[in-house]
């Protein structure tokens, strides 16, 4: 028989710890005036936390990648105008700014429509350790007016992995779709979302080899749009440099950076955006000037 005076003081204690602990998040409201431009999805709790700001570089800093550029921008620009658009992967080789232009993009996007006197759309990340919640959260933006893009950096599967066949139903094929305003962009440094050895291990086992391979491979062709980004040379990398210490008024001449570059770039094994980046950061370092967050 429980004892009246211990069940009371358990509920006393309960109550202060209820008093004690932080009131759930507010659910986030996309359509509200003072709403954030960006927010990261949680999985845990199914609940959407603002960003105060999206770390990234501007657009004009990205280099050697103008038809990519140009592309991505332009679909997002039909797509913040209420236009039809397409789903993006952008795959590819590693440091070559896929994931910056992805951010890059939306940023100047949301100051054109705001020098228009308009509203451009709210940029959402989600794990992808997380995409099996994403029908759930598509369900919440289904009955959100501002449209909105998806982000999901680093996006591939591994053998064990079945969250492409969510994210596959969600693109093309489910019962209800993507809702119109919502867009899913994903950088990915394989084309095919999943490593070669998985795709030739079903190939190798399977009967019909094309068909055991068909619903893996068929992700990736849920995305309208390919944009694929290739290892730059020397003389796109050294761009990519002119172009940090240009925009930075870095106090140094060619002739002295570039062969530092140069050395940067063989030390780390290789030539990118991102290496290109992280020696600019160096050379201002050493040059005592900082640069802004990124």
């Amino acid at each position: 028989m429980t004892d009246p005076a211990l069940l009371a003081q358990l509920n006393r204690l309960a109550d202060a710890l209820d008093r004690l602990a932080p009131p759930p998040p507010a659910p986030a409201d996309l359509d509200a005036a003072d709403a954030a431009d960006a927010y990261v999805w949680h999985a845990d709790g199914e609940r959407l936390e603002p960003v105060a700001r999206v770390a990234g570089i501007a657009l004009t800093l990205l280099h050697g990648i103008a038809a990519q550029r140009d592309t991505l921008l332009a679909n997002t620009r039909r797509f913040a105008a209420g236009l039809p658009a397409n789903n993006a992967l952008l795959w590819g080789a590693r440091g070559m700014g896929k994931s910056s232009l992805v951010k890059a993009v939306h940023a100047a996007v949301l100051a054109e429509r705001a020098a228009a006197g308009d509203r451009g759309p709210a940029l959402i990340e989600i794990n992808r350790e997380d995409l099996a919640t994403l029908g759930r959260l598509l369900a919440r933006l289904r009955m959100v007016r501002r449209r909105v893009v998806l982000y999901c950096d680093d996006l591939s599967f591994d053998q064990s992995d079945a969250g492409y066949k969510s994210l596959k139903a969600v693109l093309e094929g489910g019962i209800e779709g993507r809702p119109e305003t919502v867009l899913f962009y994903a950088p990915s440094n394989r084309r095919h979302l999943m490593p070669r050895e998985m795709i030739d291990n079903e190939r190798s086992t399977a009967i019909i080899a094309g068909e055991a391979v068909e619903e893996k491979v068929s992700l990736s062709d849920r995305f309208g749009l390919w944009l694929g980004f290739h290892p730059c040379n020397q003389d796109g990398y050294l761009a990519m440099v002119r172009g940090y210490v240009e925009h930075f008024a870095l106090p140094v001449a060619e002739a002295d950076w570039q062969p530092a570059a140069a050395e940067w770039a063989i030390t780390r094994g290789s030539r990118s955006g991102r290496v290109a980046w992280q020696f600019v950061q160096d050379l201002a370092g050493r040059l005592e000037r900082p640069l802004p967050p990124t």
